[in-house]
């Protein structure tokens, strides 16, 4: 928790309360006036982080944020440990923004790491999902059907118009995922099916590509499918996504 009566983090306030008001020349003043009055690395760090969100080119958003970055790195205690999730994630966008994929999926993978400190709700929530999809957008997750970056495996042939991605991905840009689970997301959403669409799509869209995540989202799909609440077609669609990811979870007999 930030202490509201320290002089930097009250000008990063008011320059967010300028930023809600769409006063945004007034918001950069301000997170440059604590910028100037940053007397200390935590107070830098803090400072930059608003910065960066108010710069003009995409060089200028990376070197502020890898300031950020620097300064949280030089304090490393717990008044930052909550805050590396969301720097590797910046880091990750200014490096995508740059066409550097390399770099930013380095750094949505440390982002990753970083997820367990993040505070818990809808913070932690939305960075995970950031995360997932930076994760997915750079070929550096596993997909449901474990592919990562596109490996030819069943179903999903070199993309080539496939079960994963319906050819909609590069070679190394298909992260496996089963085009049949995004059409019935899709569906879901298209008759808007609140219910389902809350218990899946934190699984859906949260999913990192570790093992717990594929047995998070086995375990929605699976709850999903007991509560019979879908349209016969879906019903059974779902059936086969749940048959084919656990297909993929079993060990391969010899």
């Amino acid at each position: 928790m930030m202490d509201p009566d320290n002089p930097v983090v009250r000008l990063c306030v008011q320059g967010m309360e300028a930023e809600t008001r769409g006063a945004d020349a007034d918001a950069r003043r301000l997170f440059v006036r604590a910028w100037e009055t940053a007397a200390d690395d935590y107070e830098a760090c803090v400072a930059a982080h608003y910065v960066a969100r108010h710069q003009s080119t995409a060089r200028a958003t990376l070197n502020w944020n890898a300031e950020c970055l620097r300064r949280a790195e030089l304090v490393a205690d717990e008044r930052v440990r909550g805050f590396f999730p969301s720097l590797h994630l910046n880091m990750a966008r200014a490096h995508q923004e740059l066409g550097d994929r390399e770099s930013a999926r380095e750094h949505f993978r440390l982002a990753a790491r970083h997820l367990a400190d993040a505070p818990p709700g809808p913070y932690g929530d939305w960075g995970r999902y950031a995360v997932a999809e930076g994760l997915r957008a750079t070929g550096g997750v596993k997909g449901a059907y474990g592919g990562g970056a596109c490996d030819g495996h069943d179903g999903c042939g070199g993309c080539g118009g496939c079960d994963a991605c319906d050819g909609r991905y590069g070679r190394d840009e298909c992260d496996g995922r089963d085009a049949r689970l995004r059409a019935l997301v899709v569906a879901l959403c298209d008759r808007a099916d609140l219910v389902s669409l809350a218990l899946v799509l934190p699984a859906f869209v949260g999913d990192l590509g570790t093992d717990d995540d594929r047995l998070r989202l086995l375990t929605a799909l699976g709850m999903l499918h007991a509560g019979r609440r879908l349209p016969a077609a879906e019903q059974a669609s779902l059936g086969e996504i749940i048959a084919s990811l656990r297909a993929r979870e079993e060990p391969a007999t010899v």
